[in-house]
């Protein structure tokens, strides 16, 4: 039987909610179906993978996370950038950014979830943060003007979602030319088989509704991003590695959408 895209959304949207209200500040996993805290102890998701440094930044919001990276690791922030997280869940990743950016940057979380966009503003008034913004929407339909950002970051959080076409066009349009796209995410092997691929309970999870490195490539470069790198940082299945994938934003106008 054939999954639709929105309920697919509300699969998602449904175990996330669920997550931000079980939070208690123990690390939890978005994928795979082993224990989430033995895959956090393991060190394959959640706030283990980050340095003591991003952690003091992100505080309790980064022990919430539930992330198979850490893209503000390799998002080279500079001061008075803005910053897009991409289902920026309980706003650690935004933290770091707004400390990284400082005062004369911007930082803003995107989630559809209520229940997660609750947390992270009550992380950020916590944490004193006062260049930091939650939206609430799709990442299919971003709700900012076009080329507003300089970069645009997400964790674990693309391969959810039904059409990643339209999400990687929808950064690449609220992305000025020449900014650029950090995220970690999670890549399928080119040999994913049909019954994962299409389990539901596997897409919440991260692993079914992966791209494989190919279509990741020219998924990105149909949407206009150039440069495009893929560096794997550790397997989180046996059909799915973590990456990094960096690109920037053409300084042409349009895409292929």
């Amino acid at each position: 039987m054939t999954t639709s895209s929105d309920e697919l959304r509300e699969a998602v949207r449904r175990r996330y909610a669920d997550a931000a209200l079980r939070l208690t500040g123990t690390a939890t996993g978005c994928c795979g179906t082993e224990s989430t805290t033995d895959l956090a102890r393991a060190g394959i998701f959640g706030s283990s993978l980050y340095d003591a440094d991003a952690s003091a930044s992100g505080g309790p919001a980064v022990e919430a996370s539930l992330g198979c990276g850490v893209p503000t690791a390799v998002a080279e922030l500079v001061e008075g950038e803005t910053v897009l997280d991409l289902g920026s869940g309980a706003g650690g990743d935004v933290l770091i950014s707004a400390r990284r950016v400082g005062p004369e940057g911007r930082a803003i979380g995107l989630d559809m979830t209520e229940e997660m966009l609750e947390a992270a503003r009550r992380h950020a008034a916590e944490a004193g943060a006062d260049n930091v913004e939650f939206v609430r929407g799709y990442l299919e339909e971003v709700p900012l003007p076009e080329a507003s950002v300089d970069v645009v970051i997400s964790n674990c959080v693309i391969n959810l979602a039904a059409d990643k076409d339209v999400v990687l066009q929808e950064a690449a349009r609220v992305t000025r030319p020449g900014g650029r796209f950090a995220v970690s995410d999670v890549v399928a092997s080119e040999d994913m088989d049909e019954a994962t691929r299409h389990d539901v309970a596997a897409h919440t999870g991260c692993i079914a509704g992966a791209l494989t490195e190919t279509e990741y490539r020219r998924s990105l470069e149909r949407a206009g991003w150039t440069d495009v790198d893929i560096t794997y940082t550790h397997r989180v299945h046996s059909h799915a590695q973590a990456a990094i994938i960096r690109a920037e934003r053409a300084t042409g106008r349009g895409t292929d959408r």
